[in-house]
């Protein structure tokens, strides 16, 4: 169902019960690990192995691929257990196959199997090394740091196919459908989104290809309109916005916060922005730093909590620090019913990141909105706006 050609062919497997994804972002509608088996007219290599407790279904899925052929080797892209866990179930199945490996991810290997004996069965590659499976060759290319240091990617010369490891990828199980860009922005933003220039390091390299398909390790193997996938990895990577507008992001307690960022937000759908409103409390931070790598602009509405910002605020900064983002707009607004400080804690948070610019005057609210605040928001608002 999700072959590339009758050569190269779909192993991977859908995990649709998983709720989370590395301990920490959320999985609506669950994970693919993907897998490939590219058959040549000599030799045929698989490309990646699978979750650990999908071996099994892994396993018949390479065999149907197969087709009843014995694999020469066995390509690891990245180490990272979700992708590299069964490969030892493999070479008990396939005894004569070799792991391909760049020299980076071939030292991991001790460290996630403990006590096997690799010795005679592990090949090393480098940049622009070539595996020929006759008809078929797998050339290779290191892309360090998107998002481990010992990634590579392989690009099939005959039928143009990217095997990109964890770059276009996405969250979202491939059985399940749904779009692409949204849960790829969130996948990128925080997982791969702190390493933009090992990112632009890598499309430099893919500029010199005629790609005609992406085969990523997570999500549906993209097979049509790659500039699009291509360009938006190219803003992502250079922390660039998609496009304009304001996401306003609010923490708050009893709801005069929530109040003021709501009516902000209102201010400026009324003057034709496009606008997006999270609670910070209520909504999983990786999906806010995912709308703040998204618009140009932000606005961060924050009550003050044991003399500081509300911790939720904090969070979702913090992990924009870690992320890299820059080069954004940001208003400031906070609440305080005797001592409010948010403004300055928040505004300390955002001078320790790059180019980002606060525009007008903070807004102080006391307590809930008054006459005076609500002038204030809207002279934020037509300030962000501008």
């Amino acid at each position: 169902m999700y072959d590339i050609s009758d050569a190269i062919r779909y192993a991977g497997v859908d995990d649709t019960g998983r709720k989370m994804f590395e301990s920490q972002y959320p999985l609506p509608s669950g994970m693919s690990y993907n897998s490939y088996v590219v058959s040549g007219s000599t030799h045929s290599a698989i490309l990646d192995s699978v979750d650990a407790e999908y071996g099994d279904e892994w396993l018949d899925n390479l065999t149907a691929a197969l087709e009843g052929r014995q694999p020469d080797y066995l390509v690891m892209l990245h180490a990272e257990p979700d992708h590299s866990s069964n490969i030892v179930r493999a070479l008990v199945r396939w005894p004569g196959m070799k792991i391909v490996a760049g020299k980076a991810a071939l030292q991991m290997l001790p460290q996630f199997f403990s006590g096997v004996d690799f010795a005679g069965r592990l090949m090393e590659v480098k940049e622009g090394d070539v595996i020929d499976l006759g008809d078929h060759r797998l050339r290779f290319y290191a892309a360090p740091m998107v998002h481990w240091p010992e990634v590579m990617v392989a690009f099939e010369e005959s039928e143009s196919v990217l095997f990109s490891a964890d770059a276009f990828g996405r969250f979202g199980a491939v059985g399940l459908g749904g779009g692409w860009d949204d849960e790829a922005r969130r996948y990128y933003a925080n997982i791969v989104g702190k390493y933009g220039n090992q990112v632009q390091a890598l499309l430099r390299k893919l500029s010199q290809l005629t790609v005609d398909v992406i085969a990523p390790l997570h999500g549906p193997v993209l097979k049509s309109d790659l500039g699009h996938y291509l360009g938006l990895y190219e803003k992502w990577s250079r922390y660039e916005a998609e496009r304009r507008g304001v996401l306003v992001a609010y923490a708050s307690v009893y709801g005069g916060t929530a109040a003021a960022a709501l009516a902000l937000a209102g201010m400026l759908r009324a003057s034709g922005c496009e606008v997006v409103a999270v609670d910070l409390a209520a909504t999983d931070v990786s999906e806010a730093v995912s709308l703040a790598f998204k618009y140009d602009s932000m606005v961060l509405c924050s009550v003050t909590l044991d003399a500081d910002m509300f911790p939720a605020m904090h969070r979702f900064l913090h992990h924009l620090q870690s992320k890299g983002l820059r080069g954004r707009r940001v208003g400031l607004v906070e609440n305080g019913s005797w001592a409010p400080v948010a403004a300055r804690k928040m505004s300390a948070m955002l001078s320790a990141m790059n180019d980002m610019t606060v525009v007008g005057e903070p807004v102080t609210i006391r307590s809930r909105l008054s006459d005076d605040s609500l002038r204030a928001l809207r002279e934020l608002a037509s300030q962000i706006d501008s």
